[in-house]
């Protein structure tokens, strides 16, 4: 190895090692919200796409969990920024962490892949840009992917909490 490929390789590690310590920074959160809350639930710590990624899952079929997604995820987003901050507070850095709960995120991470695909066959189809309702920076995201993985490209357009994604012509 070169003096180049021994460097980043350092690095990788280093951020492995760092989004690690995110993640078990914003599980010890957790876990304290979890008790304080008197809820049941396990946490998995995992590192995708470079960032941290921690789910909060339960055994039982409990509706106690969807108490802390909310509608339509609300309270799963604020709990995720709330999990940011804590793990500011202790590294000094900022977090891209991501929150899952009850596989809430995960599912919808499915159902917008799907729409997203959809959106690119409308577009493919009629050759006329496609503009989706507003939607959350994690869900633009997904649709983003979705969008790509079909060979066209998109944009995301207006203001938040009102900001959307176009589906555009090859």
């Amino acid at each position: 190895m070169t003096e180049g490929t021994i460097s980043a390789a350092t690095e990788g590690g280093d951020t492995l090692t760092r989004l690690e310590q995110e993640g078990e920074i914003a599980a010890d959160y957790l876990e304290g919200l979890l008790d304080i809350a008197d809820l049941d639930g396990d946490i998995d710590m995992d590192v995708e796409a470079d960032r941290a990624a921690v789910s909060i899952i339960s055994d039982t079929a409990s509706r106690d969990l969807q108490k802390l997604v909310g509608r339509d995820g609300e309270v799963l987003e604020a709990l995720q920024e709330l999990t940011r901050l804590a793990v500011h507070r202790e590294t000094g850095d900022r977090s891209r962490l991501m929150l899952d709960i009850a596989g809430f995120r995960a599912n919808k991470r499915t159902e917008l892949a799907e729409l997203g695909a959809k959106a690119a066959d409308e577009v493919k189809s009629t050759g006329q840009p496609v503009k989706m309702k507003p939607m959350t920076p994690f869900e633009r995201k997904v649709v983003h992917d979705a969008v790509a993985a079909a060979g066209l490209r998109s944009e995301s357009e207006g203001e938040e909490p009102q900001r959307f994604v176009v589906v555009l012509p090859a």
